[in-house]
């Protein structure tokens, strides 16, 4: 029995299903999940010492790659100086004014402690803005696991959301409606018939949680105007988006500002962290200047403000260019293999974030998305695992590039596929 196997067994003693995060139990790609050691650079090794070659970056935060020297040392610095202080810090200005600098239309961020406390805490600062009570989000774009967003869309796009997990009730969800991805006119139907009680729109601007489908032209770009004309607020969930498409995250890259924006991920550095911000006159309505509360003892945590502020310093232009190289150079890869093999797989990309679905376009919207067959994804994943090429082991997950991985680990990567793909 391997090392991972074991860690496996105990752990679903003490753990429920062995994990802490559910995909990481590989249930839907069977098998048992490496329990993983350390990273260095692209590159991981589990328990049992075998080496991979990492597409998941820690789902997207290690944009620098694992254990990059300049975020090690600004940790190690901010820990001689102690863990938490509940009190505030020269850090946490410095990080709140280095994102307001880099990302169009922010004037103020509150940090938070994870992208669902992030999105929660944005949505009830749209309620309170707004003095209204009803939500729209997107059928497949996931935004933390709070009861109002863990709905579905249930008979269809025009009705209210329905809970989708067992504890979440019904009151809870009863003001969440659901739209298509993809579809402006589902959202338009949903204003049209819930006049003057829509307090929001929140959307991935790249959904990132469907696998990966990036937006259609004038999607985003009639949301705005959407929300505009409606008096309700557009908040850009941009835990994954942010800073990995552009320094200014999907607003810079797609050209649409929201009102709102959510983070995560890349702003800690591979700590636990979030954010939530937008225009001085919304956020000065979040306690202490104003009625809408919200408040973590741990927010702007020394720690992760440290590693955040590294990583963030170091996210300069040609690294994006970079970026977008490798992120070229892995989507015309894969698309030459599934031409010359003459398969039915779909391939998206935006920037350093990619998608491989098991099905044929076009792929625009979650019920595209749960067309593909995930048995046959399974199958490509556990044999680019058993080639030591470690993916998110879900269909509806996206492939992380880095700028610790070169153009050798992108055809690395296309050779293991190409072989994976002949089963």
């Amino acid at each position: 029995m391997s090392e991972s196997e074991s860690l496996f067994q105990r752990a679903q003693q003490v753990i429920p299903g062995g994990v802490n995060s559910p995909v990481r139990a590989f249930r839907a790609v069977g098998g048992t999940p490496p329990f993983i050691r350390r990273g260095a650079g692209a590159r991981l090794w589990d328990e049992d010492g075998r080496e991979y070659l990492d597409f998941v970056g820690s789902w997207g935060p290690m944009i620098l790659g694992h254990g990059h020297p300049a975020v090690l040392a600004a940790v190690e610095e901010a820990l001689r100086d102690g863990l938490s202080f509940g009190a505030p810090t020269r850090r946490e200005v410095l990080a709140a004014e280095t994102i307001c600098g880099m990302v169009p239309g922010l004037e103020q961020i509150r940090m938070v402690n994870s992208g669902t406390e992030a999105v929660m805490s944005a949505l009830r600062l749209a309620r309170g803005a707004s003095g209204r009570s009803r939500i729209i989000k997107f059928a497949g774009c996931y935004h933390g696991h709070s009861d109002s967003m863990l709905v579905k869309a249930g008979s269809g796009a025009l009705t209210a959301g329905s809970p989708d997990s067992l504890g979440v009730p019904p009151e809870a969800a009863k003001d969440t409606l659901v739209a298509e991805y993809n579809d402006l006119s589902s959202a338009e139907a949903l204003f049209a018939r819930f006049p003057g009680e829509i307090a929001c729109v929140i959307v991935e601007p790249a959904a990132a949680n469907m696998g990966l489908i990036p937006p259609e032209p004038g999607f985003l770009q009639g949301l705005r105007e959407l929300c505009s004309c409606h008096g309700a607020l557009l908040i850009f969930d941009e835990v994954i988006t942010g800073f990995r498409l552009a320094p200014g995250g999907a607003q810079e890259y797609y050209g649409v500002e929201a009102d709102l924006v959510t983070y995560g991920k890349i702003i800690g550095g591979g700590m636990p962290v979030g954010a939530y911000g937008g225009r001085r006159e919304l956020m000065e309505q979040v306690a202490p200047c104003g009625g809408v509360y919200q408040a973590g003892t741990l927010s702007g945590n020394p720690i992760a403000m440290a590693a955040g502020l590294a990583q963030l310093s170091l996210l300069e232009p040609a690294l994006y260019q970079r970026l977008e190289e490798l992120g070229r150079r892995l989507e015309e890869g894969l698309l030459e293999i599934v031409r010359r093999r003459s398969l039915g797989v779909t391939i998206h990309r935006a920037g350093s974030l990619a998608c491989v679905f098991f099905r044929e376009g076009p792929v625009r919207s979650y019920r595209d998305a749960l067309r593909s067959d995930v048995k046959a994804f399974a199958g490509w994943f556990r044999r680019m695992l058993e080639q030591g090429i470690y993916l998110a082991p879900s269909q509806f997950e996206a492939i992380f590039l880095s700028g610790a991985h070169s153009e050798k680990d992108v055809d690395r990567f296309l050779e293991a596929a190409d072989r994976a793909f002949q089963g």
